[in-house]
């Protein structure tokens, strides 16, 4: 087991695992003694969220042939539903970090047991598994809202006040975040059901417009959803701005294990191979429809991961953040490093907003950085 794990070290992991430390000692020191002023720091932090969000579409689109304009949608729901659970918890309101992680739990649950059933029937459609999960969805967070709540929110607000203030704030983070990229994740695995179907240029198309679906209810959030705390096309203020380097770097550390253990393992190779030929995955006894739903639903996760990271940095949220245009930012930088390619998106993640966000929007006119959209 340890020369296993002494040949992994080596080579390009090794360059990659040492590359990254250095990089996180550097900025750490850095924003320790003050060299980076709020917008250099905003910039690093918003490259690693975008990278973070490019490697999902990279893990749909690169590795399993998917085209997608989806991400964004995604992003968005990470980001508002961990950003809930923080500004509630701030006001002494523990009930969304109850129904984001309770439902969410209770959800998969359902849906686990639900996929174990379908398992025995040959011939099940996918209307009647879209409508099933559906249900188990509807169920696991209506238990949530009316049992949960009411069970446990005092009791979590108590054991919370007891904690170190400092303490308490981070447990609270760390759920939310998860939270978050859970809610995006079965929202995924709901919308990928049916979609999923569709060949890769229907399948882009629709996800084009699950993010303008996606972005209308955000900027009716205060009128057509029961959250006015959002305040819809006005944009959501009072989210506490808790998103520090050691959370940024760490989350990007484990999307990138996360992703490159999938690829890597047998899995991993049924996701390459949908992308190659479908058809002759399919003759080989390749579940083609499980592992186009499985590259979905985790480079979904990981956008929502990524939103709840960087809610947490602006301190404030407005949909057209999240508009159609924007989707096409981690699709740019995707085709720039190169399709199935996790180092060149990386590379190009980066790359992208430090020039384009950074040098350039110092230096050049202002809009500039609206022109690669034309």
């Amino acid at each position: 087991m340890s020369k296993r794990l002494s040949q992994r070290l080596r080579g390009p992991n090794a360059t990659f695992l040492i590359a990254a430390l250095l990089f996180f000692v550097v900025v750490q020191a850095l924003l320790s003694f003050g060299l980076l002023n709020n917008f250099w720091r905003g910039i690093i932090f918003w490259g690693v969220a975008i990278t973070i969000v490019s490697l999902g579409l990279n893990l749909i689109y690169g590795f399993n042939g998917q085209f997608s304009l989806g991400q964004y949608g995604f992003y968005a729901i990470g980001a508002y539903a961990s950003a809930d659970v923080t500004y509630r918890f701030m006001r002494s309101d523990n009930s969304a970090l109850i129904v984001v992680i309770g439902g969410s739990v209770i959800t998969l649950l359902l849906m686990w047991g639900l996929s174990a059933l379908l398992r025995r029937f040959y011939g099940v459609s996918t209307i009647s598994a879209f409508v099933f999960n559906l249900l188990a969805t509807i169920i696991g967070f209506g238990c949530a809202v009316v049992i949960l709540v009411p069970a446990l929110n005092a009791p979590i607000s108590a054991l919370l006040a007891v904690l170190p203030s400092g303490l308490a704030q981070q447990i609270v983070f760390f759920f939310a975040l998860l939270g978050g990229a859970a809610l995006a994740g079965i929202v995924s695995f709901l919308f990928g059901i049916p979609v999923l179907e569709l060949g890769s240029d229907y399948f882009g198309i629709a996800t084009l417009g699950f993010t303008i679906i996606i972005k209308v209810l955000l900027d009716n959030t205060d009128t057509i959803l029961p959250f006015p705390e959002m305040k819809g096309a006005r944009g959501m203020v009072g989210i506490p701005q808790w998103t520090t380097w050691p959370w940024v770097f760490f989350s990007f550390m484990l999307v990138v294990l996360v992703m490159r253990n999938v690829l890597h393992s047998s899995t991993g190779r049924t996701i390459v191979a949908v992308r190659e030929d479908e058809r002759a995955a399919e003759l080989v006894g390749i579940d083609t429809a499980q592992s186009k739903l499985l590259a979905f639903v985790l480079g979904s996760v990981f956008a929502g991961l990524a939103g709840g990271i960087r809610a947490h940095d602006l301190a404030f949220l407005h949909p057209q953040s999240f508009n159609f245009i924007q989707s096409f930012n981690p699709l740019i930088i995707v085709v720039f490093g190169g399709l199935g390619s996790m180092t060149g998106t990386i590379f190009a993640g980066f790359t992208w907003i430090l020039l384009l966000e950074g040098v350039l929007r110092l230096y050049l006119p202002a809009g500039f950085e609206t022109w690669r959209f034309v």
